[in-house]
């Protein structure tokens, strides 16, 4: 199978390549990555989508590519629907146009996080953004729904994940070490939201599983709506959980205090709750927990420590 990955440079991105490239249904030339300048969210035209798919004849898209800076966003929300609302419509338009698989990478931020029954949001579950980032990765999802529902043979998928981090860095992890590093210097504790909730999940793992799902043909829906797959490692935790976790593992010692989100004066609110409730995969086996993934980052961000 041809699998070409749009955002091939970012995070998720790599992961994938690097999954597919040990996947054996890519063949001996691997994946197709499709990076800047090729692949350009804001430069992107039907005409040069196409010439893409004609040059390297994908048979999925797995679209990773997108703006990210959740805070940047709120600056410019006309910019963000054109990176992550418009630039995916027009991708999944030339897929289904020629029939292309697309798999469309997400967000728990489309959710509005207020839930407070302590379940996951579930795929089906209503969508409320409440910031500019989530609006625009919704405005995408919709515009997925309305192709699917069009081109019923196209094969669509929704992948929604969150709080991903690892390689390249500068994730949560390799901030809140730097910061604890800075409170440590100046005899101050480290100040931590702890009433925003999710699961961190870790990039190669969300890479794998959708590897596995490719391989077992289920991550694409053939059907008149899109496949929905929530990809989130196991268990939950608070921002303060996981900054604590991270001053364990690399053995920075400073006291953490509990602070509201309120505390911090930001652009954009973030979901309180950001918590996915993981779908099943192909193997039966869910993602691991979360801090045993967070176990394999470790000896990268120990690296990236100021005087590592």
């Amino acid at each position: 199978m041809r699998v070409a990955v749009t955002g091939a440079g970012g995070r998720l991105g790599r992961a994938l390549i690097a999954a597919l490239e040990d996947a054996p249904f890519t063949g001996p030339f691997g994946p197709i990555a499709w990076s800047r300048p090729e692949l350009d969210l804001d430069t992107l035209t039907p005409d040069s989508v196409a010439a893409l798919i004609a040059r390297d004849r994908p048979e999925l898209v797995i679209h990773a590519a997108a703006w990210t800076d959740v805070d940047g966003c709120v600056s410019d929300p006309g910019l963000a629907n054109r990176r992550n609302g418009v630039a995916p419509a027009l991708i999944a338009e030339a897929c289904a146009e020629r029939g292309v698989a697309l798999a469309h990478v997400s967000t728990n931020e489309v959710f509005d996080g207020a839930r407070t029954d302590r379940r996951g949001y579930h795929p089906d579950d209503e969508r409320r953004a409440v910031n500019p980032y989530g609006a625009s990765k919704l405005a995408a999802e919709l515009r997925i729904e309305t192709l699917a529902a069009a081109r019923p043979g196209a094969g669509f998928a929704i992948i929604r994940t969150a709080w991903l981090h690892g390689p390249p860095g500068n994730d949560f992890p390799a901030r809140i070490a730097a910061a604890a590093v800075r409170a440590r210097a100046a005899r101050e504790p480290l100040r931590v939201v702890a009433d925003e909730i999710g699961t961190p999940t870790y990039a190669p793992d969300v890479a794998e599983a959708v590897a596995e799902l490719i391989a077992e043909d289920a991550l694409v829906g053939a059907g008149p709506a899109p496949a929905v797959h929530h990809l989130v490692n196991a268990g939950r935790a608070s921002r303060a959980d996981w900054a604590r976790e991270v001053l364990l593992a690399t053995g920075i010692e400073v006291d953490v205090v509990d602070v509201p989100g309120s505390t911090w004066q930001r652009a954009s609110t973030p979901p309180a709750w950001a918590v996915l409730e993981p779908t099943a995969l192909p193997s039966g086996e869910p993602m691991r927990d979360w801090r045993e993934a967070f176990a394999h980052a470790v000896p990268a961000l120990v690296r990236g420590l100021p005087g590592a």
